[in-house]
């Protein structure tokens, strides 16, 4: 299909327009919203004339070390802030701290951390109703209650202050909204931002400080004044015409001839992306969700689903002082596109006063020892397949109209008084899970809560083996159309962790509200209860000053 027109699937069955130049395009029994902005030509970006930032980093506000060890306290706020996107306008967000994307947190792994998070907001901008939120740290191995559990709410005026462990490997995670029906919509509107665990073995073989650079990407579409502009009507998917990258659009990023290392967040709602640098050249995959990979890999291109993150390094010292590289989206199957969605940002390469870049990329990492290897666990790329103790299938699909898995919705959860369960395996079991998809028009990326998991095998690859891109522990697995995946995990629980419930369900967000999630259980099914362990509490302390702390240098 040619980027910007309907296509003829569309068209015959039943596409319509929508205010805004949006179109409504049916697709396999449901609609995915594809909407260009109703920008004014003046207010509309132009490519790579923006300059590309960082998130700031956010300061703890207290830390020290306890009996239990080093501690670090933050505090966020979501509330609504103005936001530069479109030149001309200002773009109403809700936002933790009232800026999307949120404030990078960097915490040190073995230092535990406190998320004080006030939820400031009134009415949903979107919706009209009460801004009710949850936080999900997304790669963390929390307990039920800090996890971010869809029916955990905080209403507004409410204070939650989630735990978080960090005793895992070093990784990429991030943070976002998870309330229950209202999850796309709140991240869509800004609810979400980076959270870097780093360590020894990650700063000892990858690149750090200006080298290392965050990358949030999302799209979005406008209303000609500036807001943001969403559209659920068919609870099937939402696309727009603006990419994002760190909230700006199409940006410049000026880099040195150096190795650079990027973290690739894409927090769109539902469109994936099939990244590709305009050079040809490849791209050294050295991280997924869950942290380092055992080998880098060259990959000229990889697909790309939301919630995933990859790490990959970009050697930019084979090009002149000069040259523009344009990172682009080759996009994937199901999507639907605009002019300008197969753009993404551009670098350009500046001098570099420094000595010479002399680092050598190399062919394998280490993580480092493995968490509670006292306890049984083990590195998840080194489990085998004989360890297993159950092997389970998850099966994910459009059922009488409604979002399923294995035929059952967060609905069920609910009306069981969230005690049904996919499975209930014993800490440190060893499982295998076949993630299946069997629709030709929907592509899912599946998310497994608390654990990480290793793709053992997919059925349509040469030899049905995991993509090239995907050879490391992952959280979040892409599930194209057809596709089945099987994957091996370790329910590793961690110390002070006697288990409970966790959720599984899609991660295009349009699906999970529309209750594509299940929820499974490790250990005690009633332990940690995840909405009465440790419920939001009213809040009448004044908003604190925000303090960021030394970021990296802008544009650089």
């Amino acid at each position: 299909m040619s980027r910007g027109s309907v296509s003829r699937r569309g068209l015959l069955k039943g596409a319509l327009a929508l205010g805004g130049g949006g179109i409504m395009l049916a697709a396999g029994g449901g609609a995915v919203i594809a909407k260009s902005s109703g920008l004014a030509r003046k207010n509309t970006p132009t490519p790579y004339t923006s300059m590309f930032r960082r998130p700031p980093v956010l300061t703890p506000f207290e830390e020290g070390v306890d009996d239990q060890g080093p501690f670090q306290k933050y505090r966020l706020t979501q509330k609504t802030g103005l936001a530069s996107i479109v030149p001309g306008l200002t773009t109403p967000i809700a936002g933790y701290n009232g800026i999307f994307p949120g404030p990078t947190i960097r915490v040190p792994r073995g230092t535990r951390s406190e998320v004080r998070i006030k939820n400031a907001l009134t009415l949903n901008r979107l919706n009209g109703k009460p801004f009710s939120t949850v936080t999900h740290l997304h790669g963390s191995a929390s307990l039920p209650q800090y996890d971010g559990y869809a029916n955990d709410h905080s209403h507004p005026g409410e204070c939650k202050t989630y735990l978080y462990p960090n005793w895992q490997p070093a990784r990429t995670l991030w943070y976002h909204d998870h309330n229950h029906r209202t999850t796309a919509e709140n991240a869509y509107t800004g609810l979400a931002g980076m959270y870097h665990l780093t360590d020894e073995y990650e700063a000892a073989q990858l690149p750090q400080g200006q080298y290392d650079v965050p990358i949030v990407v999302n799209d979005m579409a406008f209303k000609p004044d500036g807001s943001v502009a969403f559209d659920d009507q068919d609870h099937a998917g939402f696309m727009g015409d603006v990419i994002l990258v760190n909230g700006v659009p199409w940006p410049k990023m000026r880099v040195k001839p150096r190795v650079y290392r990027f973290r690739i967040l894409v927090s769109s709602v539902s469109r994936s992306y099939r990244w590709k640098l305009s050079t040809g050249e490849p791209f050294h995959v050295v991280a997924t969700d869950g942290g380092l990979t055992p080998k880098v890999t060259e990959v000229g291109s990889f697909r790309h689903s939301s919630g995933e993150r990859y790490e990959v390094l970009i050697d930019f010292r084979k090009y002149r002082v000069g040259q523009k590289i344009e990172l682009r989206n080759l996009s994937n199957k199901n999507n639907e596109d605009f002019d300008n969605t197969g753009k993404v940002m551009q670098f350009e390469v500046v001098a570099d006063s420094g000595a010479p870049d002399t680092y050598v990329i190399p062919t394998t990492l280490d993580a480092g020892p493995v968490p509670w290897a006292n306890r049984g666990a083990i590195d998840v790329m080194k489990l085998k397949p004989e360890m297993a103790t159950a092997r389970r299938t998850v099966r994910v699909e459009r059922k009488h109209g409604l979002w399923t898995v294995n035929g059952e919705t967060w609905d069920d959860v609910e009306k069981s008084n969230f005690k049904r369960v996919l499975g209930n395996p014993a800490p440190y079991d060893v499982e295998i899970w076949d993630l299946v998809n069997e629709s030709g028009g929907w592509f899912h990326p599946v998310h497994i809560h608390l654990v990480d998991g290793m793709v053992l095998a997919r059925n349509n690859t040469p030899g049905n083996k995991p993509y090239a891109w995907e050879n490391g522990p992952k959280d979040v697995f892409y599930l194209g159309e057809n596709e089945t995946a099987s994957v091996l995990m370790q329910f590793v629980t961690g110390d002070g962790n006697d288990g409970g419930r966790y959720m599984l369900h899609c991660h295009n967000l349009v699906h999970e509200d529309s209750d594509m999630m299940i929820q499974f259980a490790v250990g005690d099914l009633d332990a940690n209860d995840p909405v009465v362990a440790d419920p939001a509490y009213h809040d009448q302390m004044p908003e604190q000053p925000v303090v960021y702390g030394p970021s990296y240098p802008l544009g650089s």
